[in-house]
């Protein structure tokens, strides 16, 4: 395809130009960053490996080839293994969440660009810049029309994601302006994730991110093979966001500024709890009230101030969101979220297993929670909490937390991160003795000559 020099560049086309001339592996803490974001993931897709989702996954994939599918002995293709991996890593809800989104990059890069890495043979450092460069610009296209897109009804990680995994994918295998150009063209027309499993906790938004690691390749792939897709498919009249968004504008500038010099993807947060990030900071309130040693029976009713923003995927509607049908939707529920809080000090992995959601004690106190919008909220910037808590006897308790725990300004520590992972792969039945192999498989893996993650575990604990 050829145009006249007079042609205003693109969106696509500028992208693509600085992708090629970034060197992420030069900035301050890019390996740091990669580490944690690679473990992360790890421990998650061990935590899913027995679940019934990841089974079915699996099932769906009839391919056999070079790529490693974590915590089992299956080996993949490319679509096959990013597919269940990514399903697998956000699968419980407890994957990497970007504050400004909010958009879940780890669980599409990750999967994406280690299976595109091993089945084209690179190496290690290849597989840090393509994570580096598909988060980074994951992220950043949440700047372009914050909310919008869940406010269509789509899956931001889902739409977005997918741009991601040919960034991610594009820079890990060296590929030229035009090739990514297209290829970002093509994968417009490959992106695809509803949020309408938000009417009864189904498991579609489990696999979104499996789908966009999956459709990344595949459009990178068509591009290989000298298949074109629109350069203005960000901003076109048609383009991505005018589908998915429901706007023709945007601020593609956001997006582009500062791009190669400011890498926001060491923004990224890493999840304290297994359940939707805008809710963590109510059950850190909710645990505070917990610590004051409140009965949970002595508590006559729960008002939060929340933001409009969220509304309609953490509150309502609000019968349905006091008493969850299931663990998975009990992820999306702020009122369950603060009920577990108060009642079980924590919601890990545990605590969204279908036999709480139906606690009688949980879901007693959950109907005791309602809201009000706060019009000064600062999301999706900032996720915060507020809960007054009103007592049988007159008392009235409330607490705020201005910040998330486990983002940019209160990251979770190191050694957070490595009982996470721990603990992931207990929850997920690996022995100890092999989860430590494995941790030391993730921290070499950058220094590979030639990726590959095969014999991370012996045979006898992968999963047949």
């Amino acid at each position: 395809m050829s145009r006249g020099k007079e042609v205003e560049e693109s969106v696509s086309e500028r992208l693509a130009r600085v992708i090629v001339s970034a060197q992420p592996e030069g900035a301050a803490g890019t390996r740091e960053i990669g580490t944690k974001l690679v473990l992360d993931i790890t421990g998650l897709c061990i935590a899913a490996r027995n679940q019934p989702y990841v089974d079915a996954a699996l099932s769906s994939i009839d391919q056999n080839g070079p790529c490693t599918v974590i915590g089992h002995a299956h080996r993949f293709g490319v679509e096959g293994a990013s597919f269940v991996n990514g399903t697998a890593a956000h699968g419980e809800d407890f994957d990497d969440t970007f504050e400004g989104g909010p958009v879940h990059a780890g669980a599409v890069i990750v999967p994406a660009v280690v299976a595109a890495c091993e089945r084209h043979r690179l190496s290690g450092a290849d597989l840090l810049r393509g994570l580096a460069i598909g988060v980074e610009v994951t992220c950043r296209l949440c700047r372009v029309a914050p909310t919008r897109i869940h406010k269509a009804g789509f899956h931001p990680t889902a739409i977005l994601g997918v741009m991601g995994a040919v960034a991610g994918i594009g820079a890990a295998m060296r590929l030229p302006q035009k090739q990514l150009v297209n290829a970002f063209g093509i994968a417009g027309s490959l992106a695809s994730g509803i949020i309408e499993y938000l009417a009864d906790g189904s498991w579609t938004k489990r696999m979104h991110p499996g789908w966009a690691a999956q459709s990344g390749y595949r459009a990178i792939r068509l591009a290989l093979g000298g298949f074109e897709g629109p350069r203005t498919m960000f901003e076109g009249k048609h383009g991505l966001f005018h589908g998915f968004a429901n706007t023709e504008g945007g601020d593609f500038e956001a997006m582009l500024e500062s791009f190669g010099t400011q890498w926001i993807w060491q923004s990224i947060a890493f999840k304290p709890y297994a359940c939707g990030t805008m809710a963590h900071p109510y059950i850190d309130c909710a645990r505070e009230f917990r610590k004051k040693g409140i009965d949970a029976s002595r508590i006559e009713r729960i008002e939060c101030e929340t933001a409009e923003g969220v509304v309609h995927r953490l509150w309502e509607p609000l019968d349905l969101k006091q008493s969850p049908p299931n663990g998975y939707a009990a992820k999306f529920s702020v009122p369950y979220a603060i009920a577990v809080g108060i009642v079980r000090d924590g919601a890990g992995l545990a605590e969204f297993d279908d036999s709480v959601v139906n606690d009688a004690a949980v879901i007693r106190l959950a109907k005791k929670v309602n809201y009000i919008v706060d019009p000064a909220n600062p999301y999706p910037d900032r996720f915060i909490g507020h809960i007054r808590v009103a007592l049988t006897n007159g008392e009235i308790h409330e607490h705020r937390q201005d910040f998330f725990r486990g983002g940019v300004d209160h990251p979770l520590s190191e050694a957070d991160l490595e009982r996470k992972f721990f603990a992931n792969c207990a929850y997920g039945g690996l022995l100890n003795a092999s989860a430590q192999r494995l941790a030391k498989k993730v921290t070499e893996s950058f220094d590979m000559s030639e990726l590959s993650f095969a014999g991370s575990l012996p045979d006898d604990e992968a999963r047949q």
